[in-house]
């Protein structure tokens, strides 16, 4: 048995070793190097620019540009920005392309023999700029006045609604009405490994990009659509990869490096050419987790029933949309909660601003949304003198629920499962855990008189796949190698798509293919991550890998074995796995099934506050999963470790500073990501088993759970320890001591 074991990771020994080759390390001897040029505009149009000075630099090879573009617009589910900006716009791209509306937009690639000579190059690059009027947030974009694609007639460019009951009869109904208006904040992805990517044409004509993503299959459909050729005529293979978290599911430099290797070969230049981003270019180069801003209000009777939902969501796209249209759709049902609602009415706005783009990040819209639904109905179990786990006991969703689209849920709903661990662990009145000495500042001990403890809950749910009827699919094929007349294969091969970006994923696969067809795992050799060597698997998002693949390899093994016996030798397998379809909500009601999946958790949390500095240290978390069944437990726990350490930055300390469309603060030493002395001093994490009916052993997506319901457990257990209740974070020390000391005042 290979399922629900913890054997050492495939990759380990590499990582470990400092063995493993990643994107940035992958530098051909020969190659060229390349320099990426932003615009440095938020909001202006080009009307001029220069190159000669840059061409005749010493060492430069090529300057790439808009012109050298047979499509120049990209984007994943809207084509909406353009790969440079540049003065030629004769009409190939839906979006015009002479005016910056980000900072980070890509004016230029400098080629040149090394990355000194590049820079040297790219500093010498002349441009003219009318700078242009900016509108940098979204609730002065609602005005339109300044419109941020002047094609369109609105910034704002998608809404969702949901209409179910009567929401005026709900508030009417109700013995207490909650009302809060919720500021979430940006947040920067951080991961280890910076963007990288080495790009050529390979013997067989096509463009090969080797980088890490998170889609081989979309980037090669993006580059593809973008260079105007077949998407077979494009190969795009993932480097190991240094973390991803959403990051890097959209473009950064696998279409401007394919560019700069089609023109290098058609110059007739045959070397490879290589880019590796700073942590500068990084933070200031992708997009990040979206600000939004929610206005809510909750109706309930007194013995706390919910009789109303009420929201308005306002979505800071940025500049471009990315993910944000599918991103707002998951803020838009998780506002509700996991709760049984009768009357509701949740209109939900992404608007496009002069500032950096919000895309996928982990949660995907989760963890904005729940912190209002969780804020909420912390709020109410504190007005009304309630249990706040009995509270949601009385409105948890089950398998017999409409749910907030009133189209049922998937069977397996886990929200009682995971509340009634959470009172059975950590009940509202057992005792809060002893602490450490607490240290405001290192070298300073707290006043003891100054500090106070506090716990808090939340409790939430997160779709497992695409939504809202987005095609998904995954694909495997397998191998079974052995004598003709032997009854089992004595090796198989996996060639699957799936992005290892650190989850594990790539051995949860082989795990899955020696359990399903009884070999030992040191038999399962795998090829991954190649357009060209297997099928689409989708993306390494939504919590949708493992589920998918899982389900794939199941279908392709099946289809191997079938060839087995009929005598084939080799013995091929493929197979696609479809899940069962979701719907669009409908645009009027919300009415739809928007997901054919979920995963459940609870978290309770312990912390200790200095009121005298604001300084917060938690102390302990537990967090309760109902993941299905546990593929690999071990690292699956830490999925929920990385998950919490993760949440704890956003909750706790990450800042990111957006002004007039700048970012600001772009180092590390500017950005505070907890480290080691940060993180929680305890986390607890409870697996609960409770099979889905349609994962793979019944497994279900779990690595974004954790992070959803973090930041309202900590600011549940805040008001707990100070009577003072938080609408935004992170809870930096200066934050609390502000809203500690008006509270007072």
């Amino acid at each position: 048995m290979a399922v629900g074991k913890t054997p050492h990771r495939v990759d380990a020994f590499d990582k470990v070793t400092g063995a493993a080759a990643y994107a940035a390390d992958c530098v051909p001897d020969n190659a060229l190097h390349a320099v990426v040029v932003f615009t440095n505009q938020p909001h202006a149009r080009l009307v001029g620019v220069n190159f000669e000075e840059t061409l005749d630099a010493p060492g430069v090879v090529a300057v790439v540009t808009a012109a050298d573009v047979p499509v120049n617009e990209y984007g994943l589910t809207l084509f909406d920005q353009p790969v440079f900006i540049g003065l030629d716009d004769t009409g190939r791209s839906s979006v015009p392309c002479d005016v910056s509306r980000w900072e980070a937009d890509h004016l230029a690639v400098v080629v040149a023999e090394s990355l000194i000579q590049a820079r040297k190059g790219a500093s010498l690059i002349r441009s003219e700029w009318e700078v242009l009027s900016l509108v940098s947030d979204a609730v002065e974009a609602q005005s339109d006045e300044i419109l941020v694609h002047p094609n369109s007639t609105s910034n704002t460019y998608h809404e969702l609604r949901i209409r179910k009951g009567d929401i005026a009869e709900g508030l009417q109904s109700a013995d207490v009405v909650i009302e809060g208006t919720y500021q979430l904040p940006h947040q920067e992805h951080a991961y280890l490994q910076v963007e990288a990517a080495t790009a050529w044409v390979d013997e067989e004509r096509r463009v090969t990009i080797e980088t890490g993503g998170q889609w081989v299959h979309e980037d090669q459909e993006q580059i593809a659509h973008a260079l105007d050729v077949a998407p077979e005529e494009v190969r795009v293979k993932y480097a190991a990869i240094g973390g991803a978290f959403g990051g890097k599911e959209d473009m950064s430099l696998q279409i401007v490096m394919a560019v700069t290797a089609k023109k290098l070969t058609n110059l007739g230049i045959t070397r490879p050419v290589h880019c590796n981003w700073n942590r500068e270019e990084s933070i200031v180069g992708h997009h990040k987790r979206h600000r939004a801003t929610v206005h809510a209000r909750l109706g309930a009777t007194a013995d706390g029933i919910i009789t109303a939902v009420e929201a308005d969501v306002l979505l800071d796209a940025g500049a471009y949309n990315y993910t944000s249209n599918k991103v707002l759709g998951n803020l838009h049902l998780s506002v509700a909660g996991a709760y049984n609602v009768p009357n509701a009415r949740i209109d939900s706005k992404a608007i496009y601003t002069h500032s950096v783009p919000g895309g996928a990040f982990r949660g995907f819209g989760g963890p904005q949304g729940t912190f209002v639904a969780e804020s909420q109905m912390n709020k109410l179990a504190s007005e009304l003198g309630i249990d706040p786990l009995e509270i949601r006991r009385r409105n948890a969703l089950t398998d017999l629920s409409d749910g907030i689209t009133q189209a049922g849920l998937p069977l397996g709903v886990g929200v009682h499962r995971v509340l009634e661990t959470c009172a059975e662990r950590a009940p509202v009145d057992a005792p809060l855990i002893e602490t450490l000495p607490f240290k405001s500042i290192a070298s300073l001990p707290a006043a003891t008189d100054q500090l106070r403890q506090g716990r808090g809950y939340a409790v939430g749910m997160k779709n497992v796949g695409f939504s809202f009827g987005f095609p998904e699919a995954c694909e495997a094929d397998v191998v079974f190698h052995g004598d003709i007349d032997a009854e089992r294969p004595t090796r198989i091969e996996l060639f699957h798509s799936a992005a290892e970006v650190g989850q594990g994923v790539h051995t949860a696969l082989i795990q899955m293919v020696a359990e399903a067809a009884d070999i030992d795992i040191s038999n399962v050799d795998a090829t991954y991550s190649d357009t060209a060597t297997g099928g689409d698997s989708g993306s390494a998002s939504a919590s949708r890998l493992t589920f998918m693949a899982g389900n794939s390899v199941l279908g392709a093994v099946e289809e191997a074995e079938k060839s087995w016996a009929d005598g084939a030798r080799p013995a091929l397998g493929h197979f696609r796995y479809k899940p069962p379809a979701t719907e669009a909500l409908d645009p009027d009601t919300g009415v739809g099934q928007p997901n054919f999946c979920y995963g459940y958790m609870a978290q309770a949390l312990d912390l200790t506050v200095d009121i005298g500095t604001g300084h917060i240290r938690v102390d302990r978390v537990l967090s309760i999963h109902d993941v299905g069944k546990a593929i690999h437990p071990q690292m699956l726990r830490g999925q929920i470790e990385g998950a919490i350490a993760q949440a704890h930055g956003y909750a706790l300390s990450e800042q990111l500073i957006v002004k007039d469309g700048r970012v600001l603060n772009p180092r590390l030493s500017q950005y505070l990501i907890p480290g080691i002395g940060d993180v929680p001093a305890k986390v607890e994490c409870l697996i609960l088993e409770g099979t889905d009916p349609l994962g793979p052993w019944g497994a279900r997506g779990v690595s974004e759970m954790p992070y959803i319901t973090y930041a309202p457990a900590v600011t549940a257990a805040l008001h707990d320890a100070t009577g003072v209740w938080m609408n935004t974070f992170p809870l930096t020390p200066s934050v609390v001591l502000e809203h500690l000391t008006a509270a007072k005042n």
